[in-house]
Protein backbone atom coordinates (compact mmCIF):
# COMPACT_ATOMS: atom_id res chain seq x y z
CA UNK A 1 0.00 0.00 0.00
CA UNK A 2 2.80 2.14 0.51
CA UNK A 3 3.46 4.24 -2.72
CA UNK A 4 6.59 6.24 -3.64
CA UNK A 5 6.58 9.54 -2.62
CA UNK A 6 4.24 11.39 -4.84
CA UNK A 7 4.21 15.05 -5.67
CA UNK A 8 1.02 16.60 -4.54
CA UNK A 9 0.08 19.75 -6.42
CA UNK A 10 -0.01 22.68 -4.11
CA UNK A 11 -2.73 25.72 -3.99
CA UNK A 12 -2.27 29.62 -2.84
CA UNK A 13 -4.80 30.89 -0.32
CA UNK A 14 -6.77 33.86 -2.57
CA UNK A 15 -4.59 36.17 -0.89
CA UNK A 16 -1.46 34.56 -2.02
CA UNK A 17 0.40 34.47 1.48
CA UNK A 18 -0.28 30.75 2.20
CA UNK A 19 0.01 27.55 0.57
CA UNK A 20 -1.84 24.49 1.31
CA UNK A 21 -1.84 20.97 -0.72
CA UNK A 22 -4.90 19.91 -3.01
CA UNK A 23 -5.14 16.77 -0.83
CA UNK A 24 -2.82 14.96 1.84
CA UNK A 25 -1.46 11.07 1.55
CA UNK A 26 -3.20 8.52 4.39
CA UNK A 27 -0.69 5.57 5.05
CA UNK A 28 -2.28 1.78 6.61
CA UNK A 29 -0.23 0.22 8.67
CA UNK A 30 3.91 0.62 8.40
CA UNK A 31 5.97 -2.51 6.94
CA UNK A 32 2.69 -3.91 5.85
CA UNK A 33 2.41 -5.06 2.14
CA UNK A 34 -0.37 -3.91 -0.26
CA UNK A 35 -1.69 -7.32 0.05
CA UNK A 36 -2.13 -7.73 3.98
CA UNK A 37 -3.85 -4.27 3.72
CA UNK A 38 -6.47 -5.58 1.61
CA UNK A 39 -7.47 -8.47 4.18
CA UNK A 40 -7.30 -6.08 7.23
CA UNK A 41 -10.14 -4.20 5.11
CA UNK A 42 -12.18 -6.92 5.80
CA UNK A 43 -12.31 -7.62 9.77
CA UNK A 44 -12.22 -3.51 9.76
CA UNK A 45 -15.74 -3.56 7.92
CA UNK A 46 -16.42 -6.36 10.49
CA UNK A 47 -15.81 -4.27 13.12
CA UNK A 48 -17.98 -1.42 11.71
CA UNK A 49 -20.93 -3.30 11.22
CA UNK A 50 -20.68 -4.54 15.01
CA UNK A 51 -20.31 -1.00 15.96
CA UNK A 52 -23.20 0.29 14.10
CA UNK A 53 -25.85 -2.47 14.99
CA UNK A 54 -24.61 -2.63 18.90
CA UNK A 55 -24.54 1.10 19.12
CA UNK A 56 -27.59 1.08 17.58
CA UNK A 57 -29.64 -1.20 19.13
CA UNK A 58 -28.51 0.25 23.00
CA UNK A 59 -29.76 3.61 21.32
CA UNK A 60 -33.00 2.09 19.88
CA UNK A 61 -33.58 0.15 23.47
CA UNK A 62 -33.33 2.90 25.46
CA UNK A 63 -35.77 5.43 23.62
CA UNK A 64 -38.24 2.32 23.15
CA UNK A 65 -38.14 1.48 26.75
CA UNK A 66 -39.59 3.90 29.24
CA UNK A 67 -38.33 2.18 32.23
CA UNK A 68 -34.60 2.80 31.26
CA UNK A 69 -35.28 6.63 31.09
CA UNK A 70 -33.30 7.09 34.32
CA UNK A 71 -29.76 9.23 33.94
CA UNK A 72 -27.36 5.78 33.51
CA UNK A 73 -29.39 5.00 30.80
CA UNK A 74 -29.71 8.29 29.12
CA UNK A 75 -25.88 8.80 29.72
CA UNK A 76 -25.47 5.19 27.92
CA UNK A 77 -27.73 6.51 25.06
CA UNK A 78 -25.51 9.36 24.69
CA UNK A 79 -22.17 7.40 24.45
CA UNK A 80 -23.60 4.65 21.98
CA UNK A 81 -24.62 8.20 19.72
CA UNK A 82 -21.06 9.55 20.02
CA UNK A 83 -19.40 5.50 19.47
CA UNK A 84 -21.62 5.77 16.31
CA UNK A 85 -20.81 8.68 14.82
CA UNK A 86 -17.25 8.61 15.47
CA UNK A 87 -17.03 4.90 13.91
CA UNK A 88 -18.88 6.55 10.38
CA UNK A 89 -16.27 9.27 10.84
CA UNK A 90 -13.20 6.96 10.74
CA UNK A 91 -13.80 3.23 9.68
CA UNK A 92 -15.48 3.71 6.29
CA UNK A 93 -12.15 5.73 4.91
CA UNK A 94 -9.82 3.28 6.17
CA UNK A 95 -11.54 0.17 5.17
CA UNK A 96 -11.60 1.78 1.51
CA UNK A 97 -7.83 3.15 2.06
CA UNK A 98 -7.34 -0.81 2.78
CA UNK A 99 -9.37 -2.08 -0.09
CA UNK A 100 -8.17 0.07 -2.68
CA UNK A 101 -5.29 1.26 -1.84
CA UNK A 102 -6.29 4.90 -2.83
CA UNK A 103 -4.22 7.35 -0.64
CA UNK A 104 -5.70 10.34 -1.15
CA UNK A 105 -7.70 12.61 1.07
CA UNK A 106 -9.07 16.23 -0.07
CA UNK A 107 -7.37 19.36 2.17
CA UNK A 108 -10.61 20.32 3.34
CA UNK A 109 -12.33 16.92 4.07
CA UNK A 110 -9.33 15.45 6.32
CA UNK A 111 -9.11 18.71 8.25
CA UNK A 112 -12.96 18.26 8.56
CA UNK A 113 -12.58 14.26 9.82
CA UNK A 114 -9.82 15.74 12.32
CA UNK A 115 -12.32 18.16 13.91
CA UNK A 116 -14.75 15.55 14.58
CA UNK A 117 -12.74 13.19 15.88
CA UNK A 118 -10.99 15.55 18.16
CA UNK A 119 -14.85 17.00 19.18
CA UNK A 120 -16.42 13.46 19.56
CA UNK A 121 -13.49 12.38 21.78
CA UNK A 122 -14.00 15.11 23.83
CA UNK A 123 -18.20 14.70 23.99
CA UNK A 124 -16.91 11.14 25.04
CA UNK A 125 -14.54 12.06 27.62
CA UNK A 126 -17.51 14.45 28.93
CA UNK A 127 -20.38 12.14 29.14
CA UNK A 128 -17.72 9.39 30.86
CA UNK A 129 -17.58 12.16 33.30
CA UNK A 130 -20.97 12.60 33.28
CA UNK A 131 -22.00 8.28 33.75
CA UNK A 132 -19.17 8.85 36.64
CA UNK A 133 -20.83 11.72 38.70
CA UNK A 134 -23.74 9.50 38.17
CA UNK A 135 -22.71 6.26 39.46
CA UNK A 136 -20.96 8.39 42.54
CA UNK A 137 -24.35 10.55 43.75
CA UNK A 138 -25.95 6.91 43.35
CA UNK A 139 -23.85 5.47 45.90
CA UNK A 140 -22.59 7.81 48.09
CA UNK A 141 -25.98 9.58 48.15
CA UNK A 142 -28.76 7.23 46.94
CA UNK A 143 -31.79 9.30 48.54
CA UNK A 144 -30.61 12.54 46.92
CA UNK A 145 -29.99 10.77 43.30
CA UNK A 146 -33.29 11.31 41.49
CA UNK A 147 -33.70 15.30 43.27
CA UNK A 148 -29.89 15.87 41.60
CA UNK A 149 -30.01 13.90 38.68
CA UNK A 150 -33.26 15.34 37.04
CA UNK A 151 -34.23 14.81 33.31
CA UNK A 152 -33.36 18.68 32.77
CA UNK A 153 -30.54 17.95 34.11
CA UNK A 154 -29.16 15.09 32.53
CA UNK A 155 -30.51 17.11 29.07
CA UNK A 156 -28.15 20.07 30.11
CA UNK A 157 -24.91 18.00 30.78
CA UNK A 158 -25.51 15.99 27.37
CA UNK A 159 -25.89 19.39 25.51
CA UNK A 160 -22.64 21.26 27.86
CA UNK A 161 -21.09 18.22 26.66
CA UNK A 162 -21.78 18.91 23.07
CA UNK A 163 -21.22 22.55 23.45
CA UNK A 164 -17.53 21.61 25.20
CA UNK A 165 -16.36 19.39 22.41
CA UNK A 166 -17.51 21.67 19.80
CA UNK A 167 -16.10 24.78 21.17
CA UNK A 168 -13.25 23.46 22.43
CA UNK A 169 -11.77 22.15 18.95
CA UNK A 170 -13.15 24.68 16.67
CA UNK A 171 -10.14 26.83 16.51
CA UNK A 172 -8.05 24.14 15.46
CA UNK A 173 -9.10 23.74 11.67
CA UNK A 174 -8.64 27.55 11.71
CA UNK A 175 -5.16 26.97 13.21
CA UNK A 176 -4.18 24.83 10.69
CA UNK A 177 -5.43 26.58 7.49
CA UNK A 178 -3.27 29.60 9.02
CA UNK A 179 -0.07 27.27 7.98
CA UNK A 180 1.65 26.84 4.44
CA UNK A 181 2.63 23.25 4.04
CA UNK A 182 5.63 22.59 1.79
CA UNK A 183 6.51 19.66 3.12
CA UNK A 184 5.83 15.66 2.54
CA UNK A 185 2.03 15.80 2.34
CA UNK A 186 1.83 11.94 3.83
CA UNK A 187 -0.27 12.22 7.03
CA UNK A 188 1.60 8.87 9.74
CA UNK A 189 -2.46 7.16 10.24
CA UNK A 190 -5.01 6.21 8.26
CA UNK A 191 -7.00 9.19 9.44
CA UNK A 192 -6.53 12.86 10.04
CA UNK A 193 -4.76 13.70 13.54
CA UNK A 194 -4.05 17.84 14.63
CA UNK A 195 -0.75 16.68 15.56
CA UNK A 196 -0.22 15.00 12.05
CA UNK A 197 -1.49 17.69 10.03
CA UNK A 198 0.77 20.39 12.21
CA UNK A 199 3.88 18.54 11.88
CA UNK A 200 3.51 18.57 7.55
CA UNK A 201 3.84 22.67 7.67
CA UNK A 202 7.04 24.35 7.14
CA UNK A 203 5.87 27.48 8.96
CA UNK A 204 5.79 28.29 12.90
CA UNK A 205 3.56 26.12 14.70
CA UNK A 206 3.89 27.24 18.29
CA UNK A 207 0.34 28.71 18.86
CA UNK A 208 -0.84 25.10 17.75
CA UNK A 209 1.16 23.22 19.56
CA UNK A 210 0.20 25.38 22.90
CA UNK A 211 -3.30 25.33 22.66
CA UNK A 212 -3.40 21.41 21.36
CA UNK A 213 -1.41 21.05 24.80
CA UNK A 214 -4.17 23.40 26.56
CA UNK A 215 -6.98 21.66 25.21
CA UNK A 216 -5.65 18.31 25.97
CA UNK A 217 -4.57 19.18 29.32
CA UNK A 218 -8.23 21.12 29.91
CA UNK A 219 -10.50 18.63 28.57
CA UNK A 220 -9.17 15.01 28.89
CA UNK A 221 -6.73 15.88 31.46
CA UNK A 222 -9.44 17.30 34.20
CA UNK A 223 -12.03 14.58 33.08
CA UNK A 224 -9.97 11.97 33.77
CA UNK A 225 -8.83 13.63 37.47
CA UNK A 226 -12.97 14.10 38.50
CA UNK A 227 -13.36 10.79 37.35
CA UNK A 228 -10.67 9.19 39.11
CA UNK A 229 -11.36 11.33 42.07
CA UNK A 230 -15.39 10.24 41.89
CA UNK A 231 -13.90 6.50 42.21
CA UNK A 232 -11.86 7.08 45.54
CA UNK A 233 -15.00 8.26 46.92
CA UNK A 234 -17.08 5.43 45.51
CA UNK A 235 -14.41 3.16 46.82
CA UNK A 236 -14.56 4.77 49.94
CA UNK A 237 -18.62 4.30 50.33
CA UNK A 238 -18.71 0.90 49.37
CA UNK A 239 -16.04 -0.23 51.92
CA UNK A 240 -18.23 1.62 54.58
CA UNK A 241 -21.12 -1.01 53.76
CA UNK A 242 -21.43 -4.09 56.26
CA UNK A 243 -22.85 -6.58 54.45
CA UNK A 244 -20.38 -7.33 52.15
CA UNK A 245 -22.95 -8.89 49.51
CA UNK A 246 -24.52 -4.62 49.50
CA UNK A 247 -20.83 -3.24 48.66
CA UNK A 248 -19.81 -5.91 45.99
CA UNK A 249 -23.97 -5.59 44.25
CA UNK A 250 -23.28 -1.47 44.90
CA UNK A 251 -19.77 -1.65 42.87
CA UNK A 252 -21.16 -4.46 40.57
CA UNK A 253 -22.99 -1.20 38.95
CA UNK A 254 -19.98 0.56 38.19
CA UNK A 255 -17.78 -2.42 36.54
CA UNK A 256 -19.45 -1.69 32.90
CA UNK A 257 -18.81 2.07 33.54
CA UNK A 258 -14.80 1.37 34.59
CA UNK A 259 -14.55 -0.64 31.56
CA UNK A 260 -15.31 1.79 29.56
CA UNK A 261 -13.47 3.85 30.90
CA UNK A 262 -10.46 2.11 30.81
CA UNK A 263 -10.85 1.45 26.88
CA UNK A 264 -11.36 5.16 26.61
CA UNK A 265 -8.41 6.55 28.71
CA UNK A 266 -5.79 3.96 28.76
CA UNK A 267 -5.13 3.84 24.74
CA UNK A 268 -5.19 7.96 24.81
CA UNK A 269 -2.38 8.55 27.77
CA UNK A 270 -0.85 5.28 25.49
CA UNK A 271 -0.54 7.65 22.49
CA UNK A 272 0.31 10.81 24.15
CA UNK A 273 3.33 9.44 25.72
CA UNK A 274 4.41 7.59 23.17
CA UNK A 275 4.01 10.56 20.96
CA UNK A 276 5.72 12.87 22.77
CA UNK A 277 8.86 9.93 24.01
CA UNK A 278 8.79 8.10 20.99
CA UNK A 279 10.57 10.55 18.86
CA UNK A 280 9.59 10.01 14.90
CA UNK A 281 6.48 7.64 14.38
CA UNK A 282 6.53 3.87 14.30
CA UNK A 283 4.28 1.41 13.96
CA UNK A 284 3.45 1.87 17.80
CA UNK A 285 2.35 5.01 17.26
CA UNK A 286 -0.09 4.03 14.67
CA UNK A 287 -1.28 0.77 16.10
CA UNK A 288 -2.11 2.76 19.68
CA UNK A 289 -3.80 5.28 17.84
CA UNK A 290 -6.17 2.94 15.80
CA UNK A 291 -6.58 0.82 19.30
CA UNK A 292 -7.81 4.76 20.38
CA UNK A 293 -10.20 5.25 17.93
CA UNK A 294 -11.78 1.74 16.62
CA UNK A 295 -11.78 -0.02 20.44
CA UNK A 296 -13.99 2.37 22.14
CA UNK A 297 -17.22 2.20 19.95
CA UNK A 298 -16.89 -1.97 19.07
CA UNK A 299 -16.12 -2.66 22.68
CA UNK A 300 -18.44 -0.51 24.55
CA UNK A 301 -21.97 -1.79 23.54
CA UNK A 302 -20.53 -5.37 24.23
CA UNK A 303 -19.52 -4.36 27.81
CA UNK A 304 -22.84 -2.81 28.40
CA UNK A 305 -25.11 -5.49 26.36
CA UNK A 306 -23.35 -8.27 28.42
CA UNK A 307 -23.00 -6.34 32.01
CA UNK A 308 -26.47 -4.66 31.98
CA UNK A 309 -29.34 -6.98 32.47
CA UNK A 310 -32.01 -4.82 31.49
CA UNK A 311 -30.36 -4.18 28.46
CA UNK A 312 -29.05 -7.52 28.03
CA UNK A 313 -32.46 -8.96 28.38
CA UNK A 314 -34.15 -6.82 25.99
CA UNK A 315 -32.14 -7.80 23.45
CA UNK A 316 -32.77 -11.53 24.35
CA UNK A 317 -36.39 -10.88 24.05
CA UNK A 318 -35.88 -9.40 20.65
CA UNK A 319 -33.77 -11.73 19.11
CA UNK A 320 -36.08 -14.78 20.69
CA UNK A 321 -39.13 -12.83 19.10
CA UNK A 322 -37.19 -13.04 15.89
CA UNK A 323 -36.19 -16.86 16.15
CA UNK A 324 -40.36 -17.81 16.66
Amino acid sequence: MQKPQLLVPLRATPNGSLVHPAYFLLVGIPSLGPNIHFWLAFPLCFMYAVATLGNLTIILIIRVERRLHEPMYLFLAMLSSIDLVLSSVTMPKMASLFLTGIQEIKFNLCVTQMFLIHALSAMESAVLLAMAFDRFVAICYPLRHAFVLTGPTVAMIGLGSLTRGFVFFFPLPFLLKRLSYCRTHTVTHSFCLHQDIMKLSCTDTTVNVVYGLFIILSVMGVDSLFIGFSYILILRAVLKLSPRGAALKAFNTCISHLCAVLVFYVPLIGLSVVHRLGGSTSLVHVVMANIYLLLPPVVNPIIYGAKTKEIRSRVIHIFSQDIR
